[in-house]
């Protein structure tokens, strides 16, 4: 079996699958109750909490897959990007385990490894494909033409639709993490009701911050009992507008590229608006959008293994 390490950001993750896929165990640690007193992460909180849950996770994940560190036969662990500090706490623990056992070692790119949920049983997607990578870091369109590589054909040039859904749910109210809780409220509200606009920029990248500004100066200017009133509607209508950026702009790529298939993952994959806007894509299950170690346990199965002792000079990296 392989083990995989999650540490990137505030989750903590363990997993073990099968060479073929089959997922053992997948155990993730949030610590977003937290951050939530704090309106967001904060690396430094972060770091020290992965210190103290890292291995207790990692043990949870074995004895969930009724196994053992003698039945592990690769660790692969996220060596970025990601918040550095948190970052290092995984790759510390992955390659102390790695080193103990004499077992070889693969970093894997975080990217990568939500684009690898996509392999997992029991449906894995097989490319070529076009694929839409939306989180709480990153907003990509990549063309994945093997298990092994991709290639960025559109980013954002600032925010990320994650981090754009978080600032939106600040914004009216909802607390952190907020994009779950924004599409919840969405769904009590009209979308048409606010017509806020969606950045038109060169080629195939994103633009979201001019949408966040925009619903900043209706919440600002709304006396505070209508916008109590009318919170559901803001929500409706800002989703529908990062929702119709992030589907227009891939179903341009897919024009552009001439790609057959579409994939979709990463956090912003579990929005419900999103999902339903791209019915005929191939879209990681909810519980692998988010940060999780078993997407890097997969991702590990095509990333070159280092073999022991080398990987110990292995060091993290904050951006792609």
């Amino acid at each position: 079996m392989i083990l995989g390490i999650e540490t990137s950001c505030d989750e903590t993750a363990a997993a073990l699958i099968t060479l073929e896929g089959e997922i053992r165990s997948n155990v993730v640690s949030s610590q977003a109750d937290l951050h939530a007193r704090y309106g967001g992460v904060v690396p430094e909180v972060a770091s020290r909490r992965h210190l103290e849950l890292v291995m207790p996770v990692v043990r949870e994940a074995l004895g969930e897959a009724d196994a053992s560190l003698d039945d592990v036969e690769l660790v692969g662990v996220t060596a970025g990007p990601g918040l550095i500090g948190a970052l290092l706490v995984g790759l510390a623990a992955a390659k102390a385990i790695a080193w103990s056992k004499r077992l070889p070692f693969a970093p894997v790119d975080h990217l990568h490894g939500h684009v690898a949920s996509l392999y997992l049983q029991s449906d894995p997607v097989q490319p070529p494909f076009l694929c839409l990578l939306a989180s709480g870091g990153h907003t990509l369109l990549l063309d994945v033409p093997d298990h092994g590589s991709q290639h960025v054909i559109g980013t954002t040039l600032d925010d990320a639709a994650g981090e754009a859904f978080d600032k939106g749910a600040r914004l009216l109210g909802l607390g952190y993490p907020g994009g779950g809780e924004l599409d919840r409220l969405a769904r009590q509200g009209d979308p048409t009701a606010y017509d806020f606009p969606v950045a038109r920029v060169p080629g195939l990248d994103f633009s979201f911050s001019g949408l966040k500004t925009a619903l900043l100066y209706v919440v600002r200017d709304l006396p505070a009992d209508e916008l109590e009133r009318r919170r559901p509607d803001l929500a409706a209508s800002y989703q529908r507008a990062l929702v119709r950026a992030l589907v227009e702009r891939t179903r341009a790529a897919l024009e552009e590229t001439g790609a057959e298939q579409l994939a979709v993952v990463g956090g912003v994959a579990a929005n419900s608006e999103l999902r339903a806007s791209l019915p005929d894509a191939a879209l990681a299950p909810p519980l692998l959008c988010t940060d999780n170690a078993a997407m890097i346990a997969s991702a590990a199965r095509f990333t070159e293994p280092i073999p022991y002792p080398r990987y110990l000079a292995v060091d993290a990296y904050a951006s792609a």
